[in-house]
């Protein structure tokens, strides 16, 4: 993928995550304004788990905006489409299925297992 397509692709996906985190951080900030009104306490399990769904969404676009925000700079400095742990190229259609990727299979496997 060219650099041109990768950077445009790439400031599309942190465009968007921008407006979804907007928008998952007003409905966290109106939950919070809601808390205290008087609930039905049937639906204080429901209420709370829907919370903990958004915030786990916004965790993970706030995490992918990071990766892409990486990605852009690697852009910048010459290094986009080199495994950030081996050095070797990552390939093309791992670039075109998700353009902030910062490693090859190989590594991203590795990286995976030593999370978890």
């Amino acid at each position: 993928m060219d650099t041109a397509t990768a950077r445009k692709r790439l400031e599309e996906i942190r465009d968007s995550l921008d407006r979804s985190i907007a928008v998952l951080q007003g409905e966290n900030h109106a939950d919070d304004a809601a808390a205290g009104y008087p609930r039905d306490p049937a639906d204080a399990g429901a209420n709370l788990s829907e919370a903990d769904r958004s915030e786990a969404v916004l965790e993970a676009a706030q995490e992918q905006r990071v990766l892409v925000l990486d990605a852009l700079t690697r852009l910048d400095s010459g290094g986009y489409g080199t495994c950030v742990d081996c050095g070797d190229s990552v390939p093309e259609g791992r670039l075109e299925a998700r353009p902030e990727a910062a490693r090859c299979v190989r590594c991203q496997a590795k990286h995976d297992r030593a999370r978890h």
